[in-house]
C-alpha cells in the first residue's frame, strides 16, 4: 500500500522536474526552436506592421541614453570637467538599473483616465514619454560648469522616465509579436535604437556646433514625439496569462482569503502586491540555473560598457573635432551598426540565441583592441573609421543576439516585470563596472586602459559557455 501510494507522489516528482527541464530549455533556447524555413520567410517577417512599429519604438527608446551618455560627455568635457567626474556621470544613469523595483507597478497598475482611454501598455508609454520630454528640456536649460549638480540631477530625471518607458516599451514588443517573429523584432529594436542615438548623437552634435547645446537638447526632447505617435497608431497587444501563473496567484489569494484577520481589502491588497511584485520573481527563480543566467546578463557586455564610456572622451583627448567624431562614430558608425544588427538577427535566426550570444561577444570583445590600434595611432580619421566599423559590427551583432535572448527569458504573465529585472541586472552591471572607467582612465595610458576593458569580457563568456553545455545534458530527456 505504501509503495502503492508514494507512486502517484513520484510521478508527480517527475513530472515537476519535467516542467523545470522543459523551462530551462526554453530559457537556454527557446527562441532557437522557430527557425525560418527559407531566406524568403525569414526576410517578409520585416514587413509585418507589429515588427515595423518596433523600429520606430527602438527609436525612442535609443535617444535618451546618448543624451545622459556620450554625447552629454562631450558636453561636460567642452566644459572643462575633469575625467573622473565624466566616469562618475555613469552613475546618472542608475535608473535603468533598478527600474525592476517600480515595474511591478507599470505591470499591473490601471491609470485611471490613460488606462480607460488607450490600455494598459499605450497609457503607460504615453505618461513616461511626457515626462521624458519635459526632463530633456530641464537637462538643456542647465549649465554643467556652473550647475554641475543641477546637469547631474535632471540627467537622473531623464534616466528615470527613459528606464520607465524602456519597460513598457520592452513589453510591448514581447507581448505584441509572435514567437516566431521575436528574432525579427530584436534585430529591428537593434536597428531603431542605433537610430535614435544617431538622432542624439551626430544630430546633437551637429546641432550645438551651430547653435548651441541648450538649442541641441531641445530639438531632441522634440523627437520623443516619434514614439508618441508610434503608440498612438498601434493597438495595445492581448494581455496573456499562462494558466501556471494563474493557478499560483489564485492559491495565495485563497489561502489569503482563509485568513480570519486577513479579510476584505486587506487580503486583497495582499494577493495583489504577490501577483505584481512576489510572482513574477518566484516564477523566475523556480528555474535551474536562474543565479548563473543572472550572472551572465550582468557580464555579456562589461567589457564593451568600460570602453563605451570613455570612448567620447578618448576622442577629444585625440584631437578630434565634434564634426569629426559625428560624421565617424555617428553616421559612418550608424551604417557599421545596420550591419551588424542585420547578420546578428540572421544568426539569431539560422544558428540559434546561444551560439549567436558566443560569436557575437568574441567578436565584440576582440572589437576593443580597435582602441589600442587607435591610441598608438593618434588623430587619423581613416583610423577612427575602422575602429569604429569594428566596435559597431560587432557590438550590433552581439546586441541582436542579447535582446533576443532576454525577450525568450519573459514568462508573458510577466512581461514587463520580468524583462526589466533581466535589462536591470545588465545595466547594474554595467554601471557600476563603468563608473569605474574615469578613475582608471586617469591612472594609466589610453592603450592600456582599452586592453584592460578586452580582458573585461571574460568573464561573461565562461559563463555563457557554461550555460551552453546545460540544454545537451537535457536534451536526454526532453527534445525540443
Amino acid at each position: 500500500m505504501d509503495d502503492a501510494a508514494s507512486r502517484p507522489k513520484k510521478r508527480a516528482g517527475r513530472g515537476v522536474r519535467l516542467e523545470l527541464i522543459q523551462t530551462v530549455t526554453q530559457v537556454c533556447g527557446r527562441v532557437e526552436r522557430v527557425k525560418p524555413s527559407s531566406w524568403g520567410q525569414a526576410a517578409s517577417v520585416y514587413l509585418d506592421r507589429r515588427v515595423l512599429a518596433i523600429l520606430f519604438l527602438g527609436f525612442s527608446e535609443g535617444l535618451p541614453l546618448a543624451l545622459t551618455g556620450s554625447t552629454l560627455s562631450i558636453w561636460l568635457r567642452e566644459g572643462g570637467i575633469s575625467k573622473t567626474a565624466i566616469g562618475l556621470f555613469a552613475l546618472v544613469t542608475m535608473p535603468y538599473a533598478l527600474k525592476f523595483v517600480w515595474a511591478p507597478l507599470i505591470d499591473r497598475l490601471r491609470l485611471p483616465v490613460m488606462t480607460r482611454l488607450f490600455g494598459r501598455r499605450r497609457g503607460w508609454a504615453l505618461v513616461a514619454q511626457a515626462g521624458l520630454m519635459a526632463a530633456l528640456i530641464g537637462l538643456g536649460s542647465t549649465n554643467p560648469v556652473t550647475d554641475l549638480w543641477w546637469t547631474a540631477m535632471l540627467a537622473v530625471v531623464v534616466a528615470f522616465f527613459s528606464a520607465s518607458q524602456d519597460i513598457v516599451v520592452d513589453a510591448y514588443r514581447v507581448e505584441v509579436l509572435e514567437e516566431h517573429q521575436q528574432a525579427a523584432g530584436a534585430a529591428i529594436l537593434v536597428l531603431g535604437y542605433r537610430f535614435g542615438m544617431l538622432a542624439a548623437g551626430a544630430g546633437a552634435l551637429y546641432l550645438a556646433e551651430f547653435f548651441g547645446w541648450h538649442v541641441a537638447y531641445y530639438v531632441m526632447a522634440g523627437l520623443v514625439a516619434v514614439g508618441m505617435v508610434t503608440i498612438l497608431l498601434n493597438r495595445e497587444p492581448k494581455v496573456v496569462d499562462t494558466a501556471e501563473s494563474k493557478a499560483r496567484e489564485q492559491h495565495v489569494a485563497d489561502w489569503l482569503a482563509a485568513r480570519p484577520h486577513l479579510t476584505g481589502w486587506k487580503a486583497d491588497l495582499l494577493a495583489w502586491i504577490y501577483g505584481a511584485v512576489v510572482a513574477p520573481f518566484v516564477e523566475f527563480m523556480t528555474r535551474p540555473a536562474w543565479a548563473a543566467v543572472l550572472l551572465f546578463i550582468a557580464c555579456y557586455k562589461l567589457g564593451d560598457v568600460l570602453a563605451g564610456v570613455m570612448s567620447a572622451p578618448f576622442y577629444v583627448d585625440l584631437g578630434f573635432e565634434k564634426t569629426e567624431i559625428a560624421n565617424v562614430t555617428k553616421l559612418f558608425g550608424l551604417w557599421a551598426t545596420i550591419i551588424g544588427g542585420l547578420i546578428g538577427g540572421v544568426l539569431v535566426g539560422r544558428i540559434g540565441v546561444l551560439r549567436g550570444l558566443l560569436v557575437g561577444g568574441l567578436m565584440q570583445m576582440l572589437s576593443n583592441l580597435g582602441y589600442v590600434m587607435l591610441a598608438q595611432v593618434g588623430h587619423d580619421v581613416s583610423a577612427l573609421a575602422v575602429t569604429v566599423a569594428l566596435e559597431n559590427v560587432c557590438g550590433g551583432i552581439a546586441t541582436a543576439a542579447f535582446v533576443a535572448y532576454l525577450s525568450s527569458l519573459c514568462n508573458t504573465a510577466y512581461t514587463a516585470t520580468q524583462y526589466a529585472l533581466l535589462s536591470s541586472f545588465y545595466k547594474l552591471g554595467g554601471d557600476l563596472f563603468g563608473a569605474s572607467s574615469g578613475w582608471l582612465a586617469e591612472r594609466m595610458d589610453w592603450s592600456s586602459f582599452f586592453l584592460l576593458s578586452t580582458g573585461g569580457a571574460v568573464p561573461g563568456l565562461l559563463v555563457l559557455l557554461w550555460l551552453m553545455t546545460r540544454p545537451r545534458r537535457d536534451e536526454a530527456v526532453v527534445k525540443v
